[in-house]
């Protein structure tokens, strides 16, 4: 029996793609799904999640928020707000209270703060002035500095042995110190150990996640520091940390922490930089002797002096006119200031305006330009 070949105009075997019928039923019984409509052409496919407009906008808005944040939580100056302290931050125009022996936050180093004492004084009084009024004492002025004759009030050896153990915070260091991190041996052996006899504004500065932070605070009256060559505070025993001038405001300051018996704001001074280099430091021992100590000098060399005819630092008053910037704050320098030298009675805090008085000439080869205006204008 002979068999008929298959026509033309039929396929021998299952069509390659696919069946333009409906599909099977699902699984489950379900009704089968409608046949598209339109003539028979098939569903436009269906958008993933991502290629939605509006949800593209509104996630890129979301990742660029937390960026943002990232960024000015985790800048080393708060966002230029202040300094932190135990997980806060210092907000604008606020002055953070130390009192002598307190590490306060995120110190550098252990203290090396030996003890010592000094006879405390109050500045001497003044013009009624606005509450953001700075008071400035030059800092070679006999009876700024205070501490016990032939005892150094910093073991600046424990403070760069410290630095050897920890060459990040010594690098950190050296940043606010504008040094090289091998120089801060050097430096800090250049450095002259003291006591504060004032309640006095600086610069603070704390070690937080591999970088410096700063702050603005009030540090009291027997607090032991290393001075530079004119007499600017530039290190805190008790915490290791650098110290800069500190900060114009605007407002009066606003006190956080804890308050000594004797802190009163009026009597807080800022420290400005002697008219010339200061070889020897005039201080005064608590029971009221007095003794000279020679710049960089650990109490080796201390001898017996008279006492002063003014044994109170004279101030001046001034009020600020803008803020700064504490991170262009210079090292010790031997350079003068751009202020006349004259008598301690008229020595003037930092400024960014030029003194009402005639400068004088800077000797041949010297740079004027030595940070003083990084503090408080003149008035």
């Amino acid at each position: 029996m002979s068999v008929e070949p298959p026509s033309s105009g039929r396929p021998t075997g299952p069509p390659s793609g696919p069946l333009s019928g409906p599909s099977q039923p699902p699984p489950g019984g379900g009704p089968p799904p409608e046949p598209p409509s339109g003539g028979g052409e098939p569903p436009e496919p269906r958008r993933p999640w991502w290629g939605s407009v509006p949800r593209v906008a509104l996630i890129a808005t979301a990742v660029v928020a937390a960026v943002i944040l990232a960024v000015v939580f985790t800048r080393p100056d708060g966002g230029g707000t202040g300094a932190s302290d135990g997980g806060t931050r210092t907000s604008e125009g606020e002055v953070f209270l130390q009192p002598a022996a307190d590490a306060g936050p995120d110190p550098f180093t252990e203290s090396t703060a030996k003890e010592s004492s000094a006879a405390p004084v109050s500045p001497s009084p003044t013009e009624l002035a606005p509450q953001n009024a700075v008071q400035g004492v030059q800092g070679g002025a006999p009876g700024l500095y205070g501490g016990t004759r032939n005892v150094s009030s910093c073991d600046v050896e424990k403070q760069i042995t410290y630095f050897k153990g920890a060459p990040d915070k010594q690098r950190a260091f050296a940043s606010v110190a504008r040094v090289d991190p091998p120089d801060v041996p050097a430096y800090l052996r250049s450095l002259t150990p003291v006591q504060l006899r004032m309640d006095t504004r600086v610069t603070n500065h704390g070690y937080k996640d591999g970088a410096a932070t700063s702050y603005q605070a009030v540090l009291q009256a027997g607090t032991a520091v290393l001075v530079d060559d004119r007499g600017v505070p530039r290190v805190r025993c008790a915490c290791g940390n650098p110290l800069a001038p500190p900060v114009a405001q605007q407002t009066a300051p606003k006190a956080s922490g804890d308050a000594w018996p004797s802190y009163k704001s009026s009597n807080v001074v800022v420290v400005t930089p002697a008219a010339e280099p200061v070889d020897v430091f005039v201080m005064c021992e608590r029971d009221g002797e007095w003794f000279e100590r020679h710049k960089g000098d650990t109490g080796t060399k201390d001898r017996k002096t008279e006492k002063p005819d003014k044994p109170s630092p004279s101030v001046s008053v001034t009020t600020p006119t803008s803020p700064t910037d504490t991170t262009s704050s210079e090292p010790p320098t031997s350079e003068p200031p751009t202020s006349e030298p004259e008598s301690e009675t008229s020595s003037e805090p930092p400024t960014s305006e030029p003194p009402t008085s005639e400068p004088q000439p800077p000797p041949p080869g010297s740079d004027t330009g030595n940070g003083t205006t990084d503090q408080a204008p003149a008035s």
